[in-house]
């Protein structure tokens, strides 16, 4: 037992995406700004939501705020690291580091697949019973069910972090690519870890296929609705769940390509962990900023009145 606890590794070397110093500044420089609209964009959004006063009478605006925040917390966990990384030569991270960051992204992950769900619920209320929408919805519903989308994504990562956290790792320690990605790390384990494995992948493509084709039923009884309705309803709809369904397939593309995919990639793996911890999460205020009217009045409200406060002093 004592030859074996000093064998133990205390830390894993990240390979990050290139080897090369001119990339891994031109990479630097992306990244940084990237992370800094990613921050900047999401938390205009839940400033937004949180002050001005005509968004709190409307539940949707509850649950973006909520979106928005998730989107923050998942590339932080993720995304300045790597970006240090790319200063360093040496990429590593601690073994509960690594747990840590594997903990949190299964947990943030689970929660907004889940809050997803709540959005397209409230959409599918509001589109097809308007008149009963305000009751439905309401702050208790509201916040019950953001509740219980964390609720979901702790039981997700506990569902597998549980035995993970038990796996003896004393021989190789290299993960290959920019951040620890549980399926890779399980891999490194001095141990049988076929069933655990297959755990993993039933466990995170189950829950995102299950999401996925939820939200894939939602909005097609929305449509199917509205367009029993008139033409005019049918173009408001379209209007109105655009930006939804466009989130709805930047999130639940890569994220079941990542589980369900027969094929191993390096390349692609990488590829796909860059769009879902920063691509993701940069493309969500812009998609409901743009596509929202009642988010750019806010806004604008907002920005008049900071001018106002400043005139007056």
């Amino acid at each position: 037992m004592d030859v074996k606890n000093s064998s133990m590794i205390s830390e894993f070397v990240l390979l990050g995406l290139t080897n090369t110093w001119e990339q891994e500044i031109f990479f630097f420089c992306i990244f940084l700004l990237a992370y800094a609209a990613i921050m900047a964009g999401n938390l205009l959004i839940v400033i937004t939501v949180t002050c001005d006063s005509h968004l709190h009478s409307k539940p949707m605006y509850f649950l973006l705020g909520n979106l928005s925040f998730l989107d923050m917390s998942l590339s932080t966990i993720t995304t300045p690291k790597m970006i240090t990384d790319f200063l360093r030569e040496k990429k590593t991270i601690s073994l509960w580091g690594c747990m840590a960051q594997m903990f949190f992204l299964h947990f943030l992950g689970g929660s907004e697949m889940t809050l997803l769900i709540v959005m397209a619920v409230d959409r599918y209320i509001a589109i097809c019973k308007p008149l009963h929408y305000t009751a439905i919805m309401s702050r208790r519903v509201l916040v019950g069910s953001v509740l219980l989308s964390w609720a979901v994504g702790f039981v997700h990562t506990m569902s597998q972090m549980v035995f993970t956290v038990t796996l003896p790792f004393c021989g190789p320690n290299v993960v290959d690519d920019i951040f620890c990605d549980l399926p890779l790390v399980i891999k490194l384990a001095c141990t049988e870890t076929y069933v655990l494995e297959l755990l993993v992948i039933a466990d995170s493509g189950l829950l995102s296929f299950t999401c996925f084709t939820l939200l894939l039923i939602s909005y097609t009884v929305i449509l199917v609705t509205v367009r029993r309705g008139s033409s005019g309803g049918l173009s408001r709809a379209l209007s109105t769940l655009s930006a939804h369904i466009t989130v709805v397939t930047l999130f639940f593309g890569p994220c079941i390509f990542i589980y369900t995919w027969p094929f191993s990639s390096l390349s692609m793996d990488k590829f796909l962990s860059v769009f879902y911890s920063v691509i993701t999460p940069l493309l969500n205020p812009i998609i409901y900023t743009l596509r929202n009217r009642e988010m750019k009045s806010a806004m604008s409200r907002m920005r008049t009145q900071g001018i106002n406060f400043r005139h007056t002093f």
